[in-house]
């Protein structure tokens, strides 16, 4: 790579071209639904190879704000963030308001909601939710997997695994729809009630299968989430493994400046 007066590094020009693709993609040049250009017409417009094009199309991809349909090109997204507030979302008011937390969050951000419940029923624990809440590899447990939509759009998926113990005493939890405030409304209404939510997050690109699910482009950004809710008694209640596409949600978090 060369260097520009004073020792600067040039930028790439792929990476230029990248960036004036974006700004048009953000300054609605290019609106939602758009097809980009054609690596043909690029490459007439900008005066470089196809190689040079690609490499840029590889950045514009990893922007999240285009999507590529096979045999079709480049298309932009109409997937505008939502704003994930952590520190926020789980508060017990909303669950008093008949909020679970991801109706709650889409509700601020003015979006429309939807939840698709794929599964609900007994499984063996994964090792690691087994590990979390303190039960045997393969012992059993509920699960209960969704699938969540905003504006229409697929976003997230999310599988909870909670204690067979906890579970079989609160039939609600077997239901589709636990009622109002979800399923941690259900829990403290039995007299789990919580201390707090634990959340790890990685991100890293989406797999075939994952990347359909969400409609996302193949290897395009997620973020693996897992949360333990724990009891003012210490005790891990519902390990909720998620799998969130990266372009939608901004990640906001409130930490004390505690002694």
């Amino acid at each position: 790579m060369g260097t520009a007066a004073g020792g600067e590094r040039s930028v790439p020009r792929y990476v230029q071209i990248a960036d004036e693709i974006v700004q048009q993609i953000r300054a609605g040049v290019l609106k939602p639904g758009d097809m980009v250009p054609s690596e043909s017409e690029l490459v007439d417009r900008y005066g470089v190879s196809g190689g040079t094009i690609r490499k840029a199309m590889v950045e514009v991809r990893a922007s999240g704000l285009v999507e590529t349909r096979h045999g079709k090109g480049s298309i932009v997204k109409d997937r505008p963030p939502v704003r994930h507030r952590s520190s926020d979302r789980f508060r017990r008011s909303h669950r008093r308001g008949g909020k679970a937390a991801y109706l709650a969050e889409s509700a601020q951000s003015g979006a429309t909601a939807k939840v698709s419940v794929l599964y609900i029923g007994p499984m063996e624990a994964p090792e690691d939710a087994a590990q979390r809440l303190g039960v045997d590899t393969g012992a059993q447990v509920l699960a209960r997997r969704r699938l969540y939509f905003r504006n229409g759009t697929p976003v997230e998926t999310a599988t909870s695994y909670l204690p067979w113990d906890v579970v079989k005493e609160i039939p609600e939890l077997f239901a589709e729809n636990p009622g109002g405030g979800g399923i941690y409304a259900r829990l403290e209404d039995h007299g789990h009630e919580f201390a707090e939510f634990v959340e790890t997050l990685q991100a890293r690109p989406a797999s075939k299968a994952e990347a359909s699910a969400l409609a996302l482009s193949p290897g395009a950004p997620v973020v693996h989430l897992i949360r333990e809710a724990r009891t003012t008694e210490g005790r891990v209640v519902e390990v909720c493994d998620t799998l969130m596409a990266a372009d939608q949600f901004v990640f906001e978090y409130r930490i004390p400046a505690a002694d």
